[in-house]
């Protein structure tokens, strides 16, 4: 019984995290050549190389998707690509909500004489 719980769960998780993941142009694989074609598709192998670290070009622009901005990161010599977090875009009308929150909180109410 137990064991269906937790099967449950893990499916439950796995479900949430698909829902939550941003899509991608990327396809990870070491069984075709890495190819940029973007803003397509772009072919990466599926891990980095010593390389990375020093030859990452940026390809394309910042793009919004939901409450971020991205822009995809490509190793000039193996290919590799990854697709970096750029900024958080604010939400104006929560942080408006949340001025007038906190504005009201600290009015002092003075009794009538």
């Amino acid at each position: 019984m137990a064991e269906h719980g937790a099967a449950s769960a893990s499916r439950a998780h796995a479900h949430a995290s698909e829902e939550s993941a941003m899509a991608t142009i990327v396809s990870y694989t070491d069984r075709e050549p890495a190819a940029n074609r973007y803003p397509h598709r772009i072919v990466s192998p599926c891990r980095p190389g010593p390389c990375c670290f020093t030859d990452m070009e940026e390809v394309g622009t910042a793009q919004p998707e939901g409450h971020w901005e991205f822009q995809y990161r490509r190793c000039r010599r193996c290919g590799f690509t990854v697709r970096v977090i750029l900024r958080e875009i604010p939400d104006f009308a929560l942080a408006a909500e949340l001025r007038q929150i906190l504005a009201d909180s600290f009015v002092r109410n003075v009794p009538d004489l």
